[in-house]
C-alpha cells in the first residue's frame, strides 16, 4: 500500500474492498473529524481470518455459529475500516459518516466519539502480537487521513473508555506507529 492512500469526496478510500454497513449515519452538523481511534476485534474470539467481523459489522451474525456469537448477535456495531492480519483493508463506513465504533466514550471532555472520530479495527486482540503488515497499512492509512482531517490525537479505545475498553491492548507497540506515521 501506498505512503499516502486516496480518500475520495465522501470518504472512500481507494483500491479497497467496500462493504456497507448499516451500522452508520451522517456526523451532527458542523462536525469536524479531530480524532482517530484504534480496536482490535477478533470473532470469534483469538480467531483471525473468519467472516465474524464482516457478518457482525453488516448484521449477519449467526448466533448459532459460536456460542460467543449469542450474546454479540444482535449488537449494532461498525467501524470504517477492518485491518487483516495481512494488511488487507476493508472499509465499510465512509469516514465522512459516523461510524458505531465506540461506544459510550469521552475524550478530553467530548463525550460521544463517534461524533468526531475515525475508528480503525485492526484484527487481533489484546494478548496478541500484531503483524508488520498491519503497522505499515495502518500508518499508511493514519497519515492519509490526517493529512485529510484535523486530527489532533490518535488513541485507543482503551484511552475512550477506561474501564470498559481495553484495546488495542498491551501488544499494539505504540511507538512503533509513531514511529511510522512521524508524529
Amino acid at each position: 500500500m501506498s505512503a499516502l492512500l486516496t480518500l475520495d469526496a465522501a470518504g472512500y478510500l481507494a483500491g479497497v474492498a467496500q462493504i456497507a454497513s448499516p451500522n452508520c449515519d451522517a456526523r451532527p452538523e458542523g462536525m469536524a473529524v479531530e480524532l482517530l481511534v484504534i480496536h482490535n476485534i477478533s470473532l470469534p474470539p483469538g480467531r483471525f481470518g473468519g467472516s465474524g467481523v464482516v457478518e457482525l459489522f453488516t448484521n449477519r451474525l449467526d448466533p448459532d455459529a459460536d456460542p460467543y456469537f449469542r450474546a454479540i448477535a444482535a449488537m449494532r456495531v461498525s467501524a470504517h475500516f477492518l485491518i487483516r492480519r495481512d494488511g488487507t483493508v476493508l472499509q465499510f463506513v465512509p469516514t465522512e459518516m459516523r461510524a458505531w465504533h465506540a461506544g459510550a466514550s469521552n475524550w478530553r471532555g467530548r463525550p460521544r466519539c463517534n461524533d468526531f472520530s475515525v475508528g480503525i479495527e485492526l484484527e487481533g486482540s489484546d494478548d496478541v502480537a500484531f503483524e508488520p503488515a498491519q503497522y505499515n497499512v495502518l500508518a499508511a492509512l493514519a497519515r492519509t487521513l490526517c493529512d485529510r482531517y484535523a486530527i489532533a490525537d490518535i488513541v485507543g479505545h482503551s484511552d475512550i473508555a477506561p474501564g470498559r475498553k481495553t484495546d488495542p491492548g498491551p501488544c499494539f507497540d505504540w511507538p512503533r506507529l509513531r514511529e511510522l506515521v512521524g508524529r
